[in-house]
């Protein structure tokens, strides 16, 4: 393997990087650094985060760059304050040698008055997200207009998260002779549409499989009913004493309630999402990244630019809707050569997205069966027990209450002593797991294509299924639709998984874009308005309700429409 100074780098920025504890270049580095250090064509370098990409960029931007020169020489782009701040940091690091070199952080979330006199002042690197640099371009408060290098960081994350308008603002304000360095871990067509249109017959190199997951990541499923997601968070979490991960939720909302859910039942843990202050997210972020959190429940928006290397487990709460979103979740575990763990809780509906997501990664995912009462008690007495075994006792503070605790407890011996320390802690577990009901599902792939083809004929053909005369049914109305991803398979499948619903006859189905109306035998009504009212798909909460004879001759009544304003 060749070390830095054999890629080329001079003797100052090999110290510094010698000094941050860094001996040999992580395979991102060795392919982008000579590249960069001998050539002016513009590169896209596809890897997963983790791999070393500041570095890979920065590096030889700063043996080329000339510190004598006050004006903005570089311009880094990035999703997040968190990862421009993370990125100053990295380069102030790597040109500690370099005396007149001055990096400046620019991102929204803070005044921007410090920002401009910053600028005012001089510096060879802007490190910035794009809305912070769009606002001081129009203010002409930083001029870009002359930079040799521009950089694009974790290019997929800023367009996912709808920078695609200001990216091309920016770089439309950029020299055409730039260097164009885009570093992204995926491929998607906006990443290429911005190479075609902005780059100049760029170098592509990547690190790994395109579009593939870290090998160092272990990805397992769950399959579990909607209704029963959260008890089985808790049951991994419980089964991973030492976990130190994140929990992807779809929504602000499903975030803070299950954040909520989880500090009340007593778990380490807490909310990151959208409407949070950026106080409120600085102190959530800071207890998180020295562990005085185990679990951090977020939204994907929430948690771009969060780095922390030590994951355990990364939980999709839900299965994200895009197989490159999923690729970025994993990605945050098994980093800087460790092992993680990438857990989907999927539902039993959800098996042939399981199987698009382990296409696309490239790897098989084991699947787990949620564990028992007692599969958990056993893990948190032996973790009790190896907590107990491997504690440092400091002799010196507690002497002085020894003399008392032993008389208190020597009418004890030795057996009766162990079983009541252990029974502190292990008995709340006992008592929570009594008689706990197994949560797993019997993967039905068979069923569950034969309900959707029942449900795609009903979409087709908008026929009464033969089940008797239309009068003994009742219709319905639901406040899903097409754009909740529902359709009439899925609903079959939803009615079926619940208890009470198995065996009812169901008629009609009507899924429109933003409701639907569908028809069930009449004399269970009653058990269809209990059993499907609050249950949860994919983050909505299911609300149905009788549907009036008026709707049923039309599809579209007014009420229909009333009720959906209500519910959105």
């Amino acid at each position: 393997m060749n070390t830095f100074e054999e890629i080329g780098l001079g003797p100052e920025i090999v110290k510094a990087v010698s000094d941050l504890g860094y001996e040999n270049p992580t395979e991102i580095q060795q392919k982008a650094i000579p590249y960069v250090l001998s050539s002016q064509t513009d590169l896209v370098a596809l890897a997963q985060t983790g791999t070393g990409k500041t570095a890979a960029f920065s590096l030889p931007v700063l043996e080329k760059i000339d510190i004598d020169e006050k004006s903005v020489q570089c311009l880094v782009l990035c999703p997040t304050r968190e990862l421009c701040l993370q990125i100053t940091k990295d380069i102030e690091g790597f040109s500690k040698y370099m005396k007149k070199l001055d990096v400046i952080p620019v991102y929204g979330g803070t005044s921007i008055d410090k920002q401009i006199r910053d600028l005012k002042r001089g510096g060879q690197i802007v490190v910035g997200t794009p809305g912070r640099i769009i606002d001081l371009l129009k203010r002409k408060k930083l001029n870009i207009q002359n930079i040799r290098w521009l950089v694009l960081d974790e290019a997929d994350e800023m367009l996912s998260m709808g920078f695609k308008d200001d990216l091309d603002t920016i770089l439309s304000e950029t020299p055409e002779e730039r260097q164009t360095l885009l570093f992204s871990a995926t491929m998607p067509r906006e990443i290429a549409s911005i190479a075609e249109n902005y780059m100049h017959d760029p170098m592509e190199i990547s690190v790994g499989k395109k579009n593939n997951a870290s090998n160092n990541v272990k990805h397992e499923y769950y399959v579990v009913h909607a209704r029963d997601r959260y008890n089985a968070l808790k049951r991994i979490a419980d089964m991973n004493p030492d976990i130190y991960g994140i929990v992807f939720c779809r929504t602000r909302k499903e975030t803070k309630d299950v954040a909520d859910q989880l500090m009340q039942d007593g778990y380490n843990a807490d909310a990151l999402h959208g409407d949070l202050s950026q106080a409120q997210r600085d102190q959530v972020m800071g207890k998180f990244r020295v562990k005085h959190l185990q679990i951090l429940v977020a939204t994907d928006v929430a948690a771009r630019g969060l780095d922390v290397n030590d994951l355990t487990h990364v939980i999709n709460y839900n299965l994200p809707d895009d197989i490159e979103v999923y690729i970025h979740r994993s990605g945050r575990t098994g980093r800087a050569g460790k092992n993680g763990v990438s857990i989907a809780i999927a539902h039993s509906r959800e098996i042939g997205r399981v199987r698009d997501v382990e296409r696309k990664v490239g790897q098989k995912f084991e699947r787990k069966m949620v564990p028992g009462g007692k599969e958990i008690c056993e893990k948190q007495l032996f973790n009790l027990v190896d907590k107990v075994e491997n504690v440092e006792v400091n002799d010196d503070q507690i002497e002085e209450y020894l003399s008392v605790i032993y008389k208190k407890l020597e009418w004890l011996n030795r057996e009766d002593l162990i079983k009541r320390f252990v029974s502190v802690e292990f008995n709340r577990f006992l008592s929570y797991y009594e008689d706990a009901p197994d949560l797993n599902v019997t993967v039905r792939d068979r069923n569950d294509r034969r309900n959707d083809r029942r449900g795609d004929r009903n979409d087709r053909n908008g026929r009464d299924r033969d089940r008797g005369n239309r009068g003994n049914f009742a219709r319905f109305f639901l406040n899903l639709g097409n754009k909740d991803n529902l359709t009439a398979g899925k609903l079959i499948g939803i009615i079926n998984e619940q208890p009470a619903l198995r065996k009812i006859d169901i008629g009609k189905i009507d899924i429109m874009n933003n409701f639907s109306f569908f028809e069930v035998d009449k004399k269970h009504e009653r058990d269809l308005l209990g059993a499907l009212n609050g249950v949860d798909y994919e983050g909505s909460a299911i609300s149905v309700e009788v549907a009036r004879s008026k709707e049923s001759n039309t599809g579209f009544g007014g009420r229909a429409k009333r009720r959906k304003r209500r519910m959105y």
